[in-house]
């Protein structure tokens, strides 16, 4: 069942059951957003938390909120969505659930050219943002020409992505290594990934990039769901498929650079949410808002727990690439046995 809402020359496509499900992550993700920023050595109340965010807060309150857990909680927000709208966006494309910016190698790719400013150029945060991106356009027009044969195939550019990845993962430990202790412990703690200490700075770089790449990769959900039904198809509906799937790809590097400029390479959230949100909504399409408030979820409930748990400071990458290895032991398991099915 679906509804349509038209305003003017606009149109839009509205199905109940995705609009319930954004709804409950939506609030989720402000229950979750609310349940971080009291958490931490000194407990504040829901109570103390809102009257510091609309304004009528003591100082002691205002310090504690805003300026050391708010930027936390925003950075998980942002970077937890925009790694789930990339992930979504590649899945789709690939046609292969492992079609995520860690397996195309887009995060590593990115990670290389935040880890080239930070040794080379000593760069701030928006320089260290720009390399990031730079690094992961680079490195999907090398894995997409590679995948080119008549055209790109999913499958094709996910096994290509996974070995340009490899070589970039030693290209890193090679810079580190050739890096001062300073620079390479500096390093070393961002390539896990994580969100302590984030700025005001982090926040802008991911909300920026967020706020101009999300509405540009749901305004190409249709075209997105026809390249999805194969490349044939949606020549006859009347896609051009090799310049969609580029603006495609373009979107998906773009979110998935954002995020790790300021989270660093933050891995599972890409691969799982956008599976998640399809679960939820039981659509067709890919759902590429309701991947980004899943990705949101994800990663803000991953980190509110990591410090719920541990008393130190440890990054969220540990938390996500410890379920995502069992998410993709049982990922394989689930489509290999459905393979033999078939």
């Amino acid at each position: 069942m679906t509804a349509v809402l038209r305003t003017g020359p606009v149109s839009l496509r509205v199905v109940p059951r995705v609009a319930v499900v954004s709804a409950v992550l939506l609030l989720a993700v402000l229950a979750v957003g609310v349940a971080s920023l009291m958490t931490g050595d000194i407990e504040l109340t829901a109570s103390e938390v809102i009257a510091s965010l609309v304004g009528h807060g003591d100082r002691a309150s205002d310090f504690i909120v805003l300026r050391l857990r708010l930027p936390r909680v925003l950075c998980a927000l942002f970077v937890g969505a925009a790694l789930a709208a990339s992930g979504a966006i590649l899945q789709s494309l690939t046609r292969n659930p492992l079609g995520s910016p860690e397996f195309i190698g887009m995060t590593n790719g990115a990670a290389t050219g935040a880890i080239c400013v930070m040794f080379f150029l000593q760069g701030s945060m928006m320089m260290i943002a720009a390399g990031a991106f730079v690094g992961g356009v680079v490195t999907t027009v090398v894995v997409y020409l590679l995948a080119m044969k008549r055209g790109v195939q999913g499958f094709r550019l996910v096994l290509v992505g996974i070995g340009v990845s490899f070589i970039l993962v030693a290209v890193n430990h090679f810079l580190i290594t050739r890096a001062s202790i300073y620079e390479a412990l500096q390093a070393q703690a961002w390539l896990v990934g994580g969100l302590n200490l984030r700025t005001w700075g982090h926040v802008t770089t991911a909300g920026v990039g967020l706020a101009v790449l999300l509405p540009v990769a749901v305004s190409l959900g249709r075209r997105l769901a026809l390249l999805e039904m194969g490349d044939q198809a949606a020549q006859g509906l009347g896609v051009n498929v090799e310049r969609s799937r580029f603006f495609l790809l373009g979107t998906s590097v773009g979110l998935a650079s954002v995020a790790t400029a300021a989270a660093g390479p933050i891995s599972f959230v890409a691969l799982a949410a956008p599976q998640l949100a399809r679960k939820l909504t039981r659509s067709a399409g890919p759902g590429v808002f309701a991947a980004a408030l899943m990705g949101a979820v994800l990663l803000m409930a991953s980190d509110l727990l990591l410090q719920r748990v541990f008393s130190v400071q440890l990054p969220v990458g540990i938390v996500t690439g410890a379920v995502g290895g069992v998410y993709l032991a049982w990922l394989l398991a689930h489509e290999w046995r459905k393979g033999i099915a078939r």
